[in-house]
């Protein structure tokens, strides 16, 4: 294909963007890459914050609910079973479709049949037949959702590195990267607002139910994807995952290279990246339930989500992008430290007002605004901190660390919420819970300030690609 018939090679679009995404869509693979990045982000919220509004209209308590947030646990371990995914192929699936599309296609099935599980159980304290044997729905509904998660991780891993090995130069690589963003972004758009407004006509079951229908754009996707050469390669060659040194690159390899990089700081830096979107973490599983407390029904909460609020997160992407360029990154690091935390703030002060749809939708603005940024801001710094020969490895565990101890504590969040509550108002625990979820902030950015002034200044790199899940 000439220069004039291929659309990366045109000068005329511009080389970042949904429109150079759009432009590119009659690629086979960037197409693909579109499907694939919309059936990574279907499941996430499904298991998450979404599935907390279902529950808690369903009076199931807080503190069930914020323990049934660490499924997401699947997404922070995932580096544990990548090289497993990376080195051996899909049962029966790999030898028919090879090693990547056979992961992908086994882990969207397995997605969405738990999905399916999921909204044929419904979350309520009684109990279910399973077998003619009758056990807890919520454990059995809870099992469904850790299946769903684990799958999505997996589903995760092996994208990543479908769309690594498919980009035939760095131009094609940052052209995937950018359609994977958009098509992800979409599926966070159905997930996070527009289910929401299904479920209020609907009800929660049926929409579950076309959640899992629509695994079926990722199966699709798999169906025009072509298995990349250097996955061939690999699985002709059988290189020795269990080999001391397949093992050694593989797992230590990575935290070896990252330590001799950055010396006595490398520890600081993962103590500040650990603990930077704490604060978003905490508060997470008790966003949806406060919601139903406080009497905002789910149309509202979703219209508001789609409309304002997906251009108030648009809005921080693109001033985190501006200020790491124009400032470098620490500067943009240490803002989103503080705008990251401080927006939590609107959650108490909406918890103390009241249900107004006025103050809901300042509070989601401020929010979906600073969460954008700080999550912009963190991707990057992490990036930069990456070594050469080492990058995907040493980010996929940087973006797992990141989220590891917020997605431990956040099982907590349902309970501290019902203690803070104890001889006072619901609605005023929810505040002081809110509160002290901003306050949790304050470490990260004292190290964040630290860093600034004495660590060596991370190399200038334009940040990218979707926050870590």
């Amino acid at each position: 294909m000439s220069a004039a018939q291929d659309p990366v090679a045109d000068d005329a679009v511009p080389r970042h963007g949904w429109r150079y995404v759009l432009a590119n869509l009659r690629q086979r693979k960037v197409l693909a890459m579109l499907l694939l990045g919309f059936s990574s982000g279907i499941p996430i919220y499904l298991v998450g914050n979404t599935l907390g509004f279902w529950m808690r209209e369903n009076d199931i308590e807080l503190s069930t609910i914020g323990f049934l947030s660490w499924v997401g646990l699947a997404y922070s371990l995932k580096f544990l079973w990548a090289p497993l995914v990376d080195k051996v192929d899909a049962p029966v699936l790999g030898r028919w479709l090879g090693r990547r599309r056979g992961w992908m296609l086994l882990s969207q099935a397995v997605v969405a049949a738990a999905l399916l599980g999921m909204a044929l159980v419904e979350p309520r304290e009684d109990l279910v037949s399973v077998g003619g044997i009758a056990l807890d729905r919520l454990l059995v509904f809870g099992g469904l959702a850790l299946v769903v998660a684990f799958a999505s991780a997996t589903q995760d891993i092996v994208i990543d590195a479908w769309r690594i090995e498919s980009a035939s130069n760095d131009e094609q690589q940052g052209l995937l990267t950018s359609t994977a963003t958009l098509g992800y972004r979409g599926a966070l758009l159905v997930t996070d607002s527009l289910i929401l407004i299904a479920a209020a006509y609907i009800g929660w079951a049926v929409s579950y139910g076309w959640m899992a229908v629509l695994m079926g754009v990722g199966m699709v996707a798999v169906a025009m994807a072509r298995e990349p050469a250097a996955s061939l390669a690999a699985a002709q060659q059988q290189t020795g995952l269990w080999t001391a040194r397949g093992l050694y690159d593989a797992v230590l390899g990575p935290f070896v290279r990252f330590f001799q990089s950055h010396g006595r700081f490398a520890l600081v830096m993962l103590l500040a990246i650990s603990l930077y979107r704490l604060p978003d973490f905490l508060l997470g599983p008790m966003a949806n339930p406060f919601y139903a407390d406080l009497g905002i029904d789910k149309e509202t909460v979703g219209a508001v989500r789609g409309s304002i609020g997906l251009v108030a997160t648009i809005l921080g992407i693109a001033a985190a992008g501006i200020s790491a360029v124009r400032f470098g990154f620490m500067p943009t690091l240490l803002a989103g430290a503080v705008l990251g935390p401080g927006s939590n703030l609107a959650f108490a002060y909406l918890a103390l007002h009241g249900s107004d749809t006025g103050v809901f939708s300042a509070a989601m603005v401020i929010d979906n605004f600073c969460s954008g940024y700080a999550g912009v801001a963190l991707i990057g710094y992490m990036s930069s901190l990456t070594s050469a020969g080492y990058t995907a490895t040493q980010y996929a565990l940087l973006s797992s660390f990141y989220a590891l101890a917020g997605k431990v504590l956040k099982g907590f969040s349902g309970v501290w919420v019902e203690q803070l509550a104890l001889g006072r108002t619901l609605l005023e625990g929810y505040a002081l819970f809110f509160t002290a979820t901003a306050l949790v902030g304050i470490p990260a950015v004292l190290l964040c300030i630290w860093l600034w002034r004495r660590a060596p200044v991370p190399r200038k790199i334009t940040p990218a690609g979707p926050a870590p899940g």
